[in-house]
């Protein structure tokens, strides 16, 4: 798959509930989801050079949870390392929607 500011793909609510539920079912103790703010992409995706973002599972040892890191990626499919990285970002539980339809109840 080439890299572009245009890879992903729209999806149906019906497809992504199948996938979140799938996963909550088969990780019932895992986080179900994670909150990063708007100004946070937009300083990712501000970069000079920047088509798009990463996302890395990681893991803090420090609070025992599993985490993402955000990075921006340049055109040529390389991580923008020295630019701005995420994390610390809300996750689900405890920072869950109410109404969401993506939460298995």
């Amino acid at each position: 798959m080439k890299l572009d500011n245009n890879t992903g793909a729209v999806i149906a609510l019906d497809e992504a509930v199948k996938f979140t539920t799938s996963f909550q079912e088969r990780n019932p103790n895992q986080i179900k989801s994670h909150f990063v703010g708007g100004e946070k992409v937009k300083l990712i995706l501000q970069q000079e050079n920047c088509i798009g973002i990463r996302i890395y599972n990681g893991y803090d040892p420090d609070r025992n949870e599993a985490n993402l890191v955000l990075v921006g990626v340049d055109k040529d499919g390389e991580d923008l390392t020295n630019g701005v990285l995420v994390e610390r970002l809300a996750a689900c539980p405890s920072e869950c929607p109410v109404k969401s339809k993506l939460i298995k109840r």
